[in-house]
């Protein structure tokens, strides 16, 4: 029997020999370390399939056993089924039980993805199997863009769960833009009392003449954060909370006008912006700021504690797209590049991203940004997301700096999926599941001391134009699934990838995703109801630029 597994793993033996049958009488034995996946188990695939999976001895026959195994990697499993002797999971630690359990759920077929059973179990049995399997970047992230539309909670552990099935491990959380602010923050209520709504919102690209009028907003509270958090930790994800600064700031300046530029504009006449691009409503670089942002940064960790999953220690700050001229006219600015020696804007936004770095190294976090923060030097520390093309995280890993690969003309999840009228709000250029699933994480030209700087690769999911889950669903999947393989699985380069083998297991995919009520993108084309007419986009033509 041949399983169409999502991302592939390394190595599978089927011998001879009837499969291990599931039913009422199969038990669960779990042994130390493995308590998250114990949970899952009973939680989720329990209540799919209708199994009890009662605790029962470790030797059961036709049972389900979990334990650790230090011979192996830390996030490297051993799945092996076999009639008479059940179903055994071993990870080199819990993380790599886990991963084992969603290779068990794809066996088991798409009806494990639901939530209640839909046929009798009698028939239920996982076909004779060894699975040997194991990451190859430590570093499989999601950016969820909730600062352009929001993502009520509920979504977000919905995400968090299709990580899991593609044993994706970091979720980014871009929580604050200049169209809203989404996280509370108790000594600065005014951040969502004001700052977390617009009163209306441009429809599709920022040159579209269309609105929509209803006011639009929402943010998540310290316990609704601390839920996410916790809920992501038992599926062993980590999740990496995005706080902008000193760009894309003018829903926190709209609430705080002191934050801004006050010399230069009257701050106290901006509003949460309700359109799309780059404001040019940024911090000011004063004390007032610093203070201000420090007090925010020591909600988020008190919020996001270090320990919570791989990753966790990692704050980011974002540093992109941070336009100058009002610094340029600034007296105050102009005064603080004085004060400091600086040479210009340029190496001012370069002491503000540097004062954060080791505000946060010295309360034991890590600072990470997009790709600009390069610009002036960065702390040994502080690691890169590059997102702008190859160039960032080549210069990332080459002066040191450990790097995210997630470059927009390859992996921004918004871009189009196909050419034509048909794609809604198309933008940027067309990246099919084809593209993607040929994207190589690793810069060329990197010498293997440099390429260890590479911790992993992301996909960016942005929300201009995603108003609900079903488009971010539309956008994301099935590209999602190719870009968990290129994450988890040993490719080859990109050229020598099998995406025939790719597309034939996406057959059996399909059908897990319907099962789980994931609106994707069917491959023959939207259907009628995920397109938008009319609603203008910017798309790019030609092939992406390799940079």
């Amino acid at each position: 029997m041949v399983v169409e597994l999502i991302p592939a793993p390394r190595a599978v033996q089927e011998p001879a020999g009837p499969a291990v049958p599931l039913g009422d009488g199969t038990t669960l034995w779990a042994g130390p370390g493995t308590e998250r996946t114990e949970r899952w188990l009973r939680a989720t695939l329990a209540p799919a399939l209708g199994l009890p999976l009662r605790p029962g001895p470790r030797d059961a026959p036709d049972g389900v056993r979990l334990l650790l195994d230090d011979a192996l990697a830390p996030e490297a499993y051993r799945l092996s089924a076999v009639a008479g002797q059940g179903v055994e999971i071993r990870g080199g630690g819990p993380a790599g039980v886990f991963w084992g359990a969603q290779t068990l759920r794809q066996l088991l077929g798409p009806d494990a993805f639901r939530r209640a059973p839909v046929r009798p179990h009698a028939a239920l049995a996982v076909p004779r199997q060894v699975v040997e399997d194991a990451p190859r970047f430590c570093w499989r992230g999601l950016l969820l863009d909730v600062a352009r539309h929001f993502m009520p909670k509920e979504g977000v552990l919905r995400y968090l769960d299709l990580m899991a099935a593609h044993k994706l491990n970091v979720l980014h959380l871009h929580l604050t833009d200049d169209q809203g602010w989404r996280i509370e923050i108790r000594r600065h209520p005014r951040l969502t009392g004001t700052g977390s709504w617009r009163t209306r919102t441009k429809l599709g690209h920022r040159a579209s003449p269309l609105w929509d009028d209803r006011p639009h907003g929402g943010f998540y509270t310290h316990d609704d954060i601390r839920e996410i958090v916790a809920y992501a930790a038992e599926r062993h994800i980590g999740v990496v909370p995005e706080i902008d600064v000193p760009g894309h700031s003018q829903a926190a300046i709209a609430a705080y006008p002191e934050l801004g530029n006050t010399d230069v504009v009257d701050t106290t006449a901006l509003s949460v912006w309700d359109t799309w691009g780059i404001s040019s409503n940024v911090l000011a670089p004063t004390d007032t700021t610093l203070r201000f942002y420090e007090g925010v940064f020591e909600e988020v960790l008190e919020l996001f504690p270090a320990d919570a999953a791989e990753f966790s220690a990692f704050v980011h700050v974002g540093g992109d797209e941070c336009r100058k001229e009002q610094w340029t006219r600034s007296t105050a600015a102009k005064n603080r590049i004085a004060d400091l020696g600086l040479a210009d804007e340029d190496a001012l936004q370069s002491w503000f991203i540097g004062h954060f770095d080791a505000w946060l190294a010295a309360r034991g976090r890590r600072l990470i940004g997009w790709d600009e923060i390069l610009e002036g030097g960065l702390a040994p520390g502080a690691a890169v997301s590059s997102w702008r093309g190859y160039a960032g995280g080549t210069a990332a890993a080459r002066a040191g700096h450990d790097v995210v690969m997630c470059p927009e003309q390859y992996v921004y999840l918004d871009h189009r999926q196909a050419p034509g009228e048909d794609e809604p709000v198309p933008i940027g250029f067309v990246r099919t599941l084809e593209d993607v699933y040929r994207f190589e994480p690793v810069p060329e030209g990197l010498t293997e001391a440099e390429a260890r700087h590479v911790l992993g690769t992301q996909a960016n999911v942005w929300t201009e134009v995603l108003e609900d889950a079903a488009r971010v669903d539309y956008q994301a999947f099935p590209r999602l699934a190719a870009f968990a393989e290129v994450a988890w699985s040993p490719l080859p380069a990109p050229a020598d990838r099998d995406y025939a083998d790719f597309a034939r297991r996406m057959t059996a995919h399909y059908r897990r995703l319907d099962a789980l009520g994931v609106a994707y993108r069917p491959p023959t084309g939207p259907h009628p109801w995920q397109r938008r007419p009319g609603i203008l986009g910017r798309p790019l033509d030609g092939p992406p630029p390799h940079r």
